[in-house]
C-alpha cells in the first residue's frame, strides 16, 4: 500500500514530456494528443510540470517554449515584466555576473510565492468589499520585503571591476586636459557601475 503511494507521487512529479515537431506542432505523450502553447500556458498555470522535446533529437527545449508563451503573454497585453526590468536582464547577458542571475531571480520568485496567499488575501478583502484598515499598507509592504531579498542577493555579488585602462602615455604638460577628461570618464562609469548594483 505505502509503495503504492510512493508510486503515485513520483507519477505526479514526473513532468509531463510534451514533443516538438519539426512543424512546430507540439504532442502531448500522456494525452496523446496535439496541443497549443495555449494549452502549455494552461497547465504551467494549473501547477503541472512539463518539459519539451525536440522529437527528432530528444534535446530539451522547455526553456525556449517556455520564453515563446511568456513573449505570447506580453504580445496579447498580459503586461506582466516591466520595461526596465527587461533592459537591466538583456545588459546581464555576457556580463560576468550573468552566471549568478538565474539564482538570485529564483530566490526573489521564492520569496514572492511564499507570500502569494497572504497577498491574495489581502486584495480579496481590499476589492470584495471587505477592505480593512491598512490592508493595502499591508500589500505594499510585502512587495517592498520581496523587493528587499532580491535586493540583497545583488549586493551579494562582488562588484565588476572594470578592466583597468592601459598606462598613458608620457604627458607633457599641454597633455594634463585630455589626461583630467579620460580620469573623469573612468569615475562616470564606476558611478553607473555602483548604481546598477
Amino acid at each position: 500500500m505505502g509503495m503504492r503511494v510512493a508510486e503515485d507521487l513520483q507519477r505526479k512529479e514526473a513532468p509531463v514530456v510534451i514533443k516538438k515537431y519539426a512543424n512546430r506542432r507540439l504532442y502531448n505523450t500522456e494525452s496523446s494528443s496535439y496541443v497549443t502553447l495555449d494549452h502549455l500556458s494552461q497547465m504551467v498555470r494549473q501547477g503541472t510540470s512539463l518539459e519539451v522535446q525536440d522529437a527528432r533529437t530528444g534535446e530539451d527545449i522547455t526553456r525556449s517554449v517556455l520564453t515563446q508563451i511568456i513573449f505570447e503573454e506580453e504580445a496579447k497585453g498580459q503586461n506582466l515584466l516591466p520595461i526596465a526590468f527587461l533592459r537591466h536582464l538583456i545588459r546581464l547577458y555576457g556580463d560576468p555576473v550573468q552566471a549568478f542571475v538565474p539564482g538570485y531571480l529564483d530566490l526573489a520568485m521564492e520569496s514572492f510565492l511564499k507570500n502569494e496567499a497572504e497577498m491574495r488575501q489581502r486584495i480579496a478583502q481590499l476589492f470584495g468589499g471587505e477592505a480593512i484598515a491598512g490592508g493595502k499598507e499591508a500589500i505594499e509592504t510585502l512587495v517592498k520585503q520581496n523587493m528587499a531579498v532580491f535586493e540583497r542577493a545583488m549586493h551579494m555579488v562582488p562588484p565588476v571591476e572594470p578592466t583597468p585602462p592601459p598606462p598613458p602615455p608620457q604627458t607633457t604638460s599641454g597633455d594634463f586636459s585630455e589626461l583630467k577628461s579620460e580620469i573623469e570618464e573612468m569615475r562616470r562609469q564606476l558611478l553607473e557601475l555602483s548604481q546598477r548594483k
